[in-house]
């Protein structure tokens, strides 16, 4: 057989174009697709259920024979058939039927069934389920092998397809026919079984299988395929980190004048570990290879001083240096902030936003053409229109709220076409799912002059219940005699009201 990759999903039984196009939704266009296309659950319907031994919430193959039928008016029209095997009866319920399936359940007729057991008004339910008529002249049909597995799916593609294609394609496979990357030792030591078996097993599971181990992924077949994941993942990143040493960035010395006079102009001393953070990123700026860092930390924790650490050695080197934030709120913050500690250091601050229109835009595009040092806005930032005189540094808050392609539109912005060196993001809030790419780092702990915030949420009232005043303002009175009731308590602390812009409703 050809490498499963390779061989469509077309060379299936059943499978024409407009199958092909259905699969192609769930991501299966070959073989190979198909074999990885791995259930989310799995059902037990290896073995027949007395009904007397049912329990609430029960998934379970039952047998019985139908007592009666009867359809019902209530809250909704349904078909109700009364089912015994001897240990006990429940009712099946259906509310959307024919009558020729009323007529297929009649009195007397020998059912297998499969659903869940609920609490009803008479007994155990069972809202819809599969079934199939016996004969009951003949011995029933054996119940199933394996564990019946559940695949992730799409409108017109059914389970029962699904379930066939996989084994088909199973079928196509000769013994190791999947290639099994992971060196013997490596095998060996981390006592992984071969992919293929790992494979075949969660497409067939055994009925002696462990569940609750598959359901919390902790079965060793599917360890097997975690492990190469993980590990394909973190070979593609070092790949990746390769490639970006073998490109060239400017050299930023670091900015000895411009950051001491700024640490002077601050007014506290950076954490140990804010210092390390910086220095860390200083060392990295000063090479010839693009960097690559995630400075991950709380609110309060420093991140803003240690990007602007950062930004005071390109600016010092006569590069420009860009801010992104995702939301004007925020990039307008970073501006204010930016303004108030550079514009002493005689570094112009520039500003661009989506809401800067007209004269401003144009004045604000024109200022960074000329090589203004300092410039924060938003996504605005790496617009086709926007030109870069010499940046070689980017600063992006809150990066994972950027797409990928936005974060690369910005890069692209740099010295002569050049990467910009330096994506050093920052997170204004903890930040674990990073890109393995990017080089983490913590600034650590909150400074000594900053004190933990405490947050006091009033009690909730829904506004309709509330008389409202003249314009609407009935929270805001309630909030400020809130504030302060809360400083009488602490006459030691600042107190600050937090409004949440646009949810005031005027009357």
């Amino acid at each position: 057989m050809s490498e499963p990759s390779k061989v469509p999903v077309t060379v299936l039984k059943g499978v024409g174009e407009a199958m092909a196009e259905k699969l192609a939704k769930v991501g299966l266009e070959n073989l190979q697709d198909v074999l990885f296309h791995l259930p989310l659950r799995y059902q037990d319907r290896t073995r027949v259920v007395p009904i007397g031994q049912l329990r609430p919430g029960q998934d379970a193959v039952i047998e019985g024979v139908v007592s009666g039928t009867d359809v019902t008016m209530g809250k909704r029209r349904s078909l109700v058939v009364r089912l015994g095997d001897g240990s006990g009866v429940l009712t099946l319920r259906f509310y959307h039927f024919s009558n020729a399936q009323k007529e297929g359940l009649k009195r007397g007729t020998h059912l297998r069934c499969y659903g869940e057991a609920r609490p009803g008004a008479s007994g155990l339910e069972i809202y819809h389920p599969e079934y199939r008529a016996l004969n009951g002249d003949e011995p029933p049909p054996p119940v199933e092998q394996t564990l019946t597995p559940i695949y992730p799916s799409t409108e017109g593609l059914t389970q029962q397809r699904l379930r066939l294609l996989c084994q088909q394609s199973l079928g196509m496979l000769g013994p190791r026919s999947l290639p099994d990357w992971l060196p013997d030792e490596l095998a060996r030591d981390y006592h992984l079984a071969p992919l293929d078996d790992a494979i075949r097993y969660l497409h067939n599971p055994p009925a002696d299988a462990d569940l609750d181990e598959l359901a919390e992924g902790q079965h060793w077949a599917q360890h097997r395929l975690a492990f190469e994941e993980l590990l394909t993942h973190q070979l593609s990143q070092q790949r990746l980190r390769e490639s970006l040493r073998s490109l060239r960035a400017p050299v930023l010395p670091k900015a000895a004048r411009l950051q001491a006079q700024y640490l002077a102009n601050l007014g506290f001393q950076p954490t140990g570990a804010q210092q390390r953070v910086a220095n860390e990123i200083a060392y990295d700026l000063s090479q010839h290879e693009p960097m690559m860092r995630l400075v991950q930390g709380d609110v309060g924790a420093g991140k803003t001083v240690v990007a602007a650490l950062a930004a005071l050695q390109g600016l010092e080197a006569g590069y420009q240096v860009a801010l992104m934030a995702p939301t004007e709120i925020l990039a307008e913050q970073h501006f204010i902030t930016f303004k108030r500690w550079l514009e002493p250091l005689g570094i112009e601050v520039a500003w661009l936003a989506g809401k800067l229109k007209g004269k401003a835009r144009a004045a604000s595009l024109e200022q960074i053409a000329n090589g203004a040092p300092m410039v924060v806005g938003t996504h605005a930032l790496f617009q086709e229109e926007v030109k870069f005189k010499h940046l070689a540094l980017a600063i992006i808050d809150e990066q994972h709220r950027f797409g990928v392609q936005q974060r690369l539109a910005l890069r692209k912005k740099g010295v002569a076409g050049e990467p910009v060196p330096a994506p050093a993001d920052h997170d204004r809030h903890t930040y674990s799912a990073h890109p393995g790419h990017e080089r983490l780092r913590r600034p650590g702990h909150l400074g000594t002059r900053r004190i933990a915030a405490w947050t006091h949420p009033g009690k909730h009232r829904a506004g309709s219940r509330q008389p409202p005043l003249r314009g609407g303002r009935t929270s805001a009175r309630r909030l400020r005699r809130g504030a302060s009731g809360l400083l009488g308590v602490h006459p030691d602390r600042r107190v600050r009201r937090a409004d949440l812009p646009g949810r005031r409703k005027h009357v």
